[in-house]
């Protein structure tokens, strides 16, 4: 089969674009843009073309549009953990954002590791993806901007801005002074904190959000209170028996994520001291589990769907050339029943 009559085979889809235009009150040439990212339209003729997309059960033809715009119409994800509650909420609100403009996405882990992340990105790359979502990760933001210059990237929990890169990060510090400040008001004085590694960027504003509301309310910290977790239930297990070992003083935890918060659970659990009777408990992230635990867990949302919906659409604008924007989401306290008042 030559060429022209494959072409011509591919694009006979083309009346049903026709009906969807028709349908939806709009051009078809809208359709079409609609359809590879590049259309600029209001939220309400948003709606309507997704709408009667859907109505329709409309499927464009992928490889005639790829063989038009030299686009794969997949974006790669490069997240850490494969597992993680954490990151899967936010790939979620990628999907969603992206598969109404027919982007469809190849998901790699980097596992923490820069050379790792570093070298998935070149395997996405070299699978011609029309651009890469960055999930935090521990590479350079030199990095991250050299490989921009070969595909658009945004980059969750990161700073970095170029000509094709966007980051932006959800206030883990504001976030972090709600937690104890919450714990301050129930009374609270002697709050021991679990941290998350020293060298992701997350865990520093968690502590120095911990560090500057005992100092806003003249509570003079103990060092001693702060020990070294990893983000992980083993890391907030051992940190919190090792806390205990030292017979220090405390009546309060506020743990650098939901993980750690779990694995310090476990550890009160098997020394018999009660959550919240003896000791209260505050995580961060509201994983899913979260509302289960026995009690159910105080913590600080993060909307990880919402920013996973804030990344695809700040994709699709860099993919039609235009200033990615939008509002950040903001994080927010969830009063369970793992926190007593003193």
């Amino acid at each position: 089969m030559g060429p022209e009559r494959f072409m011509k085979n591919v694009e006979s889809s083309t009346s049903t674009l026709y009906q969807v235009a028709s349908a939806a009150g709009v051009s078809p040439a809208t359709v079409s843009r609609f359809l590879n990212g590049t259309a600029k339209v209001s939220e309400e003729k948003r709606r309507t073309i997704e709408r009667v997309i859907d109505e329709l059960n409309y499927r464009p033809n992928r490889l005639a549009q790829s063989l038009k715009i030299g686009s794969t119409r997949t974006i790669g994800v490069l997240t850490q953990s494969l597992e993680s509650g954490y990151f899967n909420r936010a790939m979620v609100g990628i999907e969603d954002a992206m598969k109404a403009a027919g982007y469809a996405l190849l998901i790699m882990s980097g596992h923490w590791h820069a050379d790792e992340e570093a070298e998935r990105v070149e395997l996405l790359i070299g699978r011609r993806v029309d651009g890469v979502a960055i999930l935090t990760g521990n590479m350079s933001d030199q990095q991250i901007l050299d490989f921009s210059k070969r595909v658009p990237i945004v980059a969750f929990g990161r700073d970095v801005q170029g000509a094709r890169t966007h980051g932006f990060c959800l206030d883990n510090y504001r976030g972090a002074c709600e937690a104890v400040e919450y714990l301050i008001a129930q009374g609270h004085r002697r709050i021991a904190h679990i941290t998350g590694p020293d060298d992701h960027r997350d865990a520093r504003a968690r502590l120095a959000g911990y560090h500057d509301t005992l100092a806003k309310h003249r509570i003079e910290a103990d060092p001693r209170l702060v020990v070294a977790g990893d983000f992980s239930e083993s890391g907030g297990l051992l940190a919190l028996n090792g806390l205990l070992a030292a017979n220090l003083r405390f009546t309060a935890i506020f743990a650098a994520n939901d993980l750690t918060a779990y694995g310090a659970r476990l550890a009160l659990y098997r020394r018999n001291i009660r959550v919240p009777e003896d000791i209260s408990l505050v995580g961060f992230d509201d994983l899913e589990s979260s509302m289960y635990t026995t009690p159910p867990l105080t913590t600080v949302r993060q909307p990880l769907y919402d920013a996973g919906i804030g990344i695809g659409r700040r994709m699709l604008a860099m993919l039609a050339h235009e200033q990615p924007e939008g509002e950040v989401p903001q994080l927010s306290l969830i009063v369970r029943e793992s926190v007593r008042l003193l």
